[in-house]
């Protein structure tokens, strides 16, 4: 199976940034993506920000454009989502998952789409 491990959490103020970073064993297919999804208190799991591993393309959340950025370090097997801006709203466990049924750009933020997960990281912002 795929393993993820996502890391880079913490506490920070409104307007900090953090970086998260989600490691993920190799895949069997060249053609793959990794999502990253959080869930805050209460509250659904909602997409966040994907990215395809055939040619690099980004799919973001209309909360988090502008402000968040995905991206990826082949050499380390590492997908990378830099958090700027951040505001109190973006408080979540923020998960990371994969799957390697790519389809159209536009379902690549429906949780459904991605078959493993690894364990979530809390980011906390406070006001």
């Amino acid at each position: 199976d795929v393993q993820l491990q996502a890391s880079g959490g913490g506490s920070v103020q409104t307007g900090g940034s953090l970086r998260l970073s989600c490691a993920v064993s190799r895949f069997t297919s060249e053609d793959y993506a990794i999502g990253w999804f959080r869930q805050a208190p209460g509250k659904e799991r909602e997409a966040v920000s994907c990215i395809l591993s055939s040619d690099g393309s980004t799919y973001y959340a209309d909360s988090v454009k502008g402000r968040f950025t995905i991206s990826s370090d082949n050499a380390k097997n590492t997908v990378y989502l830099q958090m700027n801006s951040l505001k109190p709203e973006d408080t979540a466990v923020y998960y990371c998952a994969a799957t390697e049924r790519v389809v159209a750009g536009i379902f690549m933020l429906l949780e459904g789409v991605y078959d493993y997960w690894g364990h979530g990281t809390l980011v906390t912002v406070s006001s």
